[in-house]
């Protein structure tokens, strides 16, 4: 019996050839379609965070961009109407726009170490774009896309404003009463600041894993 079903062998299934011919075409057009593995094989979990960090990195720098550009046109108009007039009461004395070079940092602290904020501008910006790169926090894309925004703002006074290259003195407008003169690339700054203080806080790391302690 056994050199029999030796010789006769195993009948074809053409049913069972023809569905597996039909999930590796799926999954070949699967890969072709968008560069991923498919369900079920090795690196699925990797491949599906890809589009997922992509989206996040996006976040980051369109929050960026939207802090930078919102920053360099409200001191563009400062500069050419408000530089050398007269305050512009906002709330009465509690609240004005007045415009003041600042060669110091955020809130016009340390105004003798110019170059050594620029310096330190310089690298936030390398470290939130190495962050970057493993990000899937959309909480953490915020609060970065506005370090980053505003470190860009006030490093674009730093490079190309007077008196001269790294040492350009950066422009503030808004001064409340009883509070030093900031721009809104110090608010952003400050506002990512805080945000990373409260993720942590909650113990959300950049890659989106929580820690409870």
């Amino acid at each position: 019996m056994a050199e029999a079903e030796r010789i006769i062998g195993t009948p074809d299934t053409p049913d069972a050839d023809r569905d597996g011919q039909d999930r590796d075409i799926e999954d070949r057009d699967l890969r072709d379609r968008d560069g991923r593995e498919p369900a079920g094989a090795d690196g699925t979990k990797e491949a599906a965070e890809r589009p997922r960090g992509r989206r996040r990195i996006a976040v980051l720098f369109a929050v960026a961009a939207f802090a930078y550009l919102l920053d360099l046109v409200s001191k563009m108009i400062v500069v050419a109407k408000l530089e050398h007039h007269e305050p512009i009461e906002v709330v009465g004395d509690w609240l004005r726009f007045e415009a003041i070079r600042n060669a110091g940092a955020a809130f016009g602290f340390g105004e003798a170490f110019t170059v050594i904020f620029t310096v330190i501008a310089a690298a936030v910006i390398v470290v939130i774009f190495r962050l970057a790169r493993k990000l899937y926090s959309l909480p953490w894309a915020i609060a970065l896309g506005l370090l980053l925004g505003g470190a860009l703002g006030n490093l674009t006074d730093r490079i190309f404003r007077s008196p001269g290259v790294f040492e350009g003195a950066v422009v503030d407008f808004i001064a409340p009463k009883h509070f030093a003169v900031f721009n809104l690339a110090d608010s952003a700054i400050v506002c990512g600041g805080v945000l990373i203080v409260l993720l942590s806080f909650r113990g959300l790391d950049p890659d989106g894993t929580v820690h409870k302690d």
